[in-house]
């Protein structure tokens, strides 16, 4: 398992914490990927599952894929937070063993890597 942990860390390109109203708290960027704009994205999917789940009463994300012309990223629930990471490539099926790793995720982790910028 830390085999394939380091792996998923690998690929990540950027990250973003959001707290459970699904503001944005902090940002992590790499070399790779310094265009923020997908943050903004994910912000906006939030807020729509905000909506839907209070207007529609459906149970909470457990997580969600967001496509952009130029990124995807994937979005988790955590205990304390929402985190959205920005990867390489999203597998048309994402593997549960990566989804699992991504709730378990401590930020403190992404902040530790040496590819990742706080901003």
């Amino acid at each position: 398992m830390l085999e394939s942990s380091m792996l998923y860390v690998d690929a990540v390109i950027g990250a973003a914490i959001f707290d459970l109203n699904g503001l944005p708290k902090e940002y992590l960027t790499s070399k790779e990927s310094q265009d923020l704009g997908w943050v903004q994205t994910v912000f906006q999917a939030l807020g729509l599952q905000s909506l839907l789940m209070s207007s529609l009463r459906l149970e909470g994300l457990r997580h969600v894929v967001v496509h952009g012309l130029d990124f995807q990223a994937i979005v988790v629930r955590q205990e304390t937070c929402y985190i959205a990471l920005l990867l390489r490539s999203v597998p048309p099926h994402l593997d549960p063993q990566f989804i699992q790793w991504a709730r378990n995720l401590e930020p403190a982790t992404l902040r530790k890597s040496p590819r990742l910028q706080s901003h």
